[in-house]
């Protein structure tokens, strides 16, 4: 936690009382982070590659207008559903650690130990598959680099984590820039899709499915969908360093799960401007074939630079979340505590340096595909845990202080929990290899949970 802050010095006090304030600062996470860094994590962790790409996903599911925009519209229902529990648990319990924060204090330190070690290791996997993304499209855009994916990659990681060196500060800046710039090219995008008025592209009408089928279709474009939503979380990530946590929280979430809907919405609205949807049907880059259709040949160069700053500020956020996903486990004894250290500039730096280590073994290796392809699960589960988290605290410590309160509770969390459910019911019946695996990955996290804290020693804190 933040140390408490040092009384204000007087005019005649000698420079000692500034060092010593200096050394209670030093080692300690800082509150320097406002709403603006909450909405700007929240939407540079969101909105990446896959806005860009599910649209042809849903569109080869549901090739009817109404239908295709009523699921975009569900994905973000669902989010707001989320983000109004999320609120909840972020204002109560402001530390910095993400979800696992809430699963250990109101399920216990196993429960904890399970969302935070998976959070952190898809987390450092997803800078390393960004980064690799972003490499290959600057190969492609500049024939010199073309082949050098890995080495950019992994420069790229470097880059990041070298900006947090500088500070929480410096860093927190970058990412509202980054994510500025990138809602400014989305919606660029988007004027320039209905400002287009030229002839749409003539495609053969694709069969809609009816019943039984069409409930399928339905859950699989939503899967997609919500994967896509997915990241508005993001704020919580930083709970030690909000400022303001029972004000800037709620706003952060809320405020950018709305922003991210409206640019979903936006960006949706746009294409099926310009494209019909049997175009748009199964294109892997939509948003591409829209692109080449506004700008002609030009298209593919503007898409490519498009997705390279929504990738850049993506990146960056997915570097400041994983450390301190590591930095809140090891405070709780579940690491080596020497991951708990902090640079004057807020910075954790052994937490940094082995989530950079890690993403870039997992860039070098190529394995976060398969990687995130099993936590991927873990991510629904931890979502089904955090909202399951807000029914305990409820009951277990009804008089502990909540700034904000959950609005609609228990409807809106209980609609959020079993929308998590049948979502990780959706997913375990569609990948059963994968979901095996996740299986054997969560059976062995006992034996190395119980490891970890014999070797953390009685220093640990005990079992909530």
């Amino acid at each position: 936690m933040s140390a408490p802050a040092a009384p204000p010095a007087s005019p005649s006090a000698d420079t000692s009382a500034d060092a010593a304030a200096e050394a209670l600062r030093r080692g300690r996470l800082l509150r320097v982070l406002g709403v603006g860094f909450g909405l700007a994590v929240g939407l540079g962790n969101t909105i990446g590659a896959g806005i860009l790409r599910a649209p042809g996903e849903v569109a080869a599911q549901l090739p009817s207008a109404g239908l295709y925009m009523a699921v975009w519209v569900a994905g973000g229902v669902y989010a707001l559903l989320g983000a109004i529990s999320v609120a909840e648990l972020g204002t109560m319990i402001p530390r910095s650690g993400g979800q696992y924060v809430f699963a250990r204090r109101a399920l216990g330190p196993y429960a904890g130990f399970v969302v935070g070690w998976s959070d952190w290791i898809s987390t450092a996997g997803s800078c390393a598959a960004v980064a690799v993304v972003i490499g290959e499209y600057l190969g492609e855009l500049v024939p010199a680099l073309a082949g050098w994916s890995v080495a950019l990659a992994i420069a790229a990681i470097l880059a990041c984590a070298g900006l947090q060196m500088a500070g929480v500060k410096a860093a927190g800046r970058a990412q509202e820039a980054t994510s500025l710039l990138k809602a400014l090219a989305l919606l660029g995008l988007v004027a320039a899709c209905f400002a287009w008025a030229g002839p749409r592209p003539v495609a053969a009408a694709l069969p809609v499915p009816h019943g039984f089928p069409l409930l399928i279709a339905v859950i699989v474009a939503l899967q997609a969908v919500i994967y896509t939503y997915d990241g508005w979380t993001g704020v919580v990530y930083f709970g030690d360093e909000v400022t303001d946590p029972g004000r800037d929280v709620p706003r952060a979430i809320l405020g950018g799960v709305v922003a991210i809907a409206a640019i979903y919405l936006l960006i949706n609205a746009a294409l099926l401007h310009v494209l019909p949807l049997p175009a748009m049907a199964g294109a892997k880059l939509a948003a591409g074939e829209a692109a080449r259709a506004v700008f002609g040949a030009g298209g593919d160069t503007i898409i490519r630079l498009l997705l390279i700053a929504a990738l850049v500020s993506c990146l960056n956020a997915l570097v400041l979340m994983a450390p301190r996903v590591l930095y809140a486990i090891s405070a709780d004894g579940l690491f080596t505590r020497r991951a708990t250290a902090v640079s004057r500039g807020g910075t954790p730096t052994v937490a940094l340096f082995a989530s950079t280590v890690v993403a870039i073994v997992f860039a070098l290796t190529g394995a976060f595909d398969r990687i995130i392809a099993v936590l991927s699960f873990f991510f629904v589960a931890n979502y089904v845990l955090t909202f399951a988290s807000v029914f305990v605290l409820r009951r277990r410590e009804p008089d502990t202080p909540r700034p904000y309160r959950a609005w609609g509770y228990p409807w809106t969390t209980g609609a959020a929990l079993v929308g998590s459910v049948a979502f990780l019911a959706g997913a375990v019946a569609g990948d059963t290899r994968n979901s095996l695996y996740t299986l054997a990955a969560l059976a062995a996290s006992w034996p190395i949970y119980r490891l970890s804290r014999r070797l953390a020693g009685p220093s640990a804190p005990a079992a909530e």
